[in-house]
């Protein structure tokens, strides 16, 4: 915990507490509540510097602690608290499908928006826990899917902390309630308004995510060969017929097979030659792609490929373009192995 320990000054003023033991005790809680920032705030860097600031406020107040609620709960509340001070005044995080209809192939690309527009992906690492329950990490996982993640965002954000708390954490309304100093009847209310709001999205926290199993594998790994052959027509033989592209930072996106195909001859066809790294984000399998750079065999990084797939084919690509940030947090590195 020397992060934390070295950015308070106040970790020094007391004597009476082991800081190594309560370093270990409070970092085992930090990624349950990066996802749980995550959800609420939508981006992974945000997410983090809320839990940063979590643990340095609960390093600083446990003195003040003094074991009057479970340690987790205790850090949830401050979580919370610091996720609505992040919150307030800003405006939602959103997708480019959230921005207005889907463009065509030949449309321009228009400028890019700044970061704070856009919901930004997260290592699962980072979010997730190592190990638990298989249920309950199979709802962990579900929940920071993108669309999930972006539909959270049109809540407010006491309804959104409800939600999260008690269709994700799955806490009880009486533990909500005190946390968020109210009552159990306004805790039923804000997720009963939250549900309302969430069905309007099609999405939900109990939405399957199809397991990685064989066959999802075996199509991963023919959209490889088939992306870094650059081979159009068996990369379009793997997408379903309304299959979603969208390019953050840029608001244009794509629907359909036949206009994704044209984008990849026409705009995108500096992508071709590119190679793939696989990671995962979101829940969701993912690639960095490296494009080629000039002569000599050499690449740069161009995107964060988030792919989401159902059943046989691939239903979602997202190309996260800001790669001097995610390339970084992914663990990616600056040039694809040789």
């Amino acid at each position: 915990m020397s992060d934390l320990a070295s950015s308070d000054d106040a970790g020094r003023t007391t004597a009476t507490r082991d800081s190594g033991d309560l370093g270990l005790r409070l970092e085992q809680h930090r990624a349950e509540l990066t996802g749980y920032c995550y959800r609420m705030l939508g981006s992974a860097f945000e997410a983090e510097d809320a839990v940063q600031e979590t643990l340095v406020r609960a390093w600083r107040g446990f003195d003040r602690f003094e074991g009057r609620a479970a340690l987790r709960s205790w850090l949830y509340r401050i979580a919370t608290n610091v996720c609505f001070d992040m919150l307030n005044g800003r405006q939602r995080r959103a997708r480019p499908m959230d921005l207005g209809p889907a463009s065509t192939a030949d449309s321009a690309l228009g400028p890019a928006l700044p970061e704070v527009t856009w919901i930004e992906p997260v290592p699962d690492n980072h979010a997730l826990p190592a190990s638990g329950d298989p249920a309950e990490l199979a709802v962990a996982r579900e929940t920071i899917r993108l669309a999930f993640v972006a539909a959270l965002q049109h809540l407010p954000a006491r309804q959104r902390a409800v939600l999260i708390l008690r269709e994700v954490l799955r806490w009880k309304a009486d533990e909500v309630a005190e946390l968020l100093e109210t009552t159990v009847a306004s805790v039923n209310s804000a997720l009963q308004r939250a549900r309302s709001t969430l069905a309007k999205s099609d999405v939900a926290a109990t939405d399957p995510v199809a397991p990685k199993d064989d066959t999802q594998r075996a199509l991963l790994a023919r959209y490889v060969d088939a992306f870094e052959r650059y081979d159009l027509d068996s990369i379009v033989s793997l997408l379903h017929e309304d299959v979603v592209q969208s390019m953050p930072p840029y608001e244009l996106w794509l629907r359909g097979h036949v206009d994704i195909r044209e984008w990849w001859l026409g705009p995108g066809i500096a992508c071709r030659g590119s190679r793939l790294v696989p990671t995962v984000a979101n829940g969701s399998p993912a690639f960095g792609q490296y494009r080629p750079s000039g002569p000599g065999g050499s690449f740069e990084p161009w995107a964060l490929q988030v792919i989401e797939t159902s059943g046989d084919g691939i239903s979602e690509m997202t190309f996260f373009l800001d790669t001097q940030r995610l390339f970084p947090l992914f663990g990616l590195p600056p040039r694809p192995e040789s």
